[in-house]
């Protein structure tokens, strides 16, 4: 998929938002991408992430055990991936502020893992994620994510491959412009 058919996915599902937007990682925009709208349609959702793993290469595809995404965020395109992929899916919760694996879910001792994300911007729970990976004993191996809001400039660690690259200017709380601090600000995302 390129880019601007990604984009009108997003489009065509109301998923892509415009006002005053408190992200995740504490920043500013006047952009939101709600990604559990873009996947509320299974199909799209099996297309996106079928579009996804097209981008891995293959010596990685070759060498995965599993995937694993963070909640809540990362649940739908995660579970997406490991069916175009063939692999169980895991997901990650914050029970008590840091991720773990639970309801059951175990990586075996060295699991090679794909991690996936609707939409890394600063990649602090991509980075938090990959780390509760190593504690459960596995081993991520790259991740994926539907948009990389970061403008190219994350460091995950590993291998990164988003299914899109989105600009969007984003603000700490002490910079925002005049005309995005006289809207009423939402915070749509899942973390508090």
């Amino acid at each position: 998929m390129t880019q601007d058919e990604v984009l009108d996915e997003f489009r065509a599902s109301g998923a892509l938002l415009e006002g005053h937007f408190k992200l995740s990682s504490g920043r500013h925009s006047g952009h939101y991408l709600q990604c559990a709208r873009v996947l509320m349609n299974p199909h799209r959702a099996a297309r996106l992430a079928e579009a996804l793993g097209e981008k891995l290469p293959g010596e990685i595809l070759d060498s995965l055990d599993a995937v694993v995404s963070p909640a809540m965020g990362g649940i739908i395109i995660g579970h997406e991936m490991g069916r175009a992929l063939n692999l169980d899916a895991m997901f990650l919760e914050r029970p008590d502020g840091e991720f773990h694996l639970r309801r059951g879910f175990a990586l075996k001792p060295g699991a090679k893992v794909l991690m996936v994300e609707d939409v890394v911007t600063t990649g602090l729970s991509s980075r938090e994620a990959i780390a509760a990976v190593a504690r459960e004993g596995g081993e991520v191996l790259a991740e994926v994510a539907l948009v990389d809001r970061s403008s190219g400039s994350v460091d995950l660690g590993v291998p990164f491959f988003p299914l899109i690259d989105i600009d969007f200017p984003t603000y700490a709380e002490d910079e925002l412009p005049a005309e995005l601090a006289a809207i009423p600000v939402t915070k749509p995302g899942s973390r508090k």
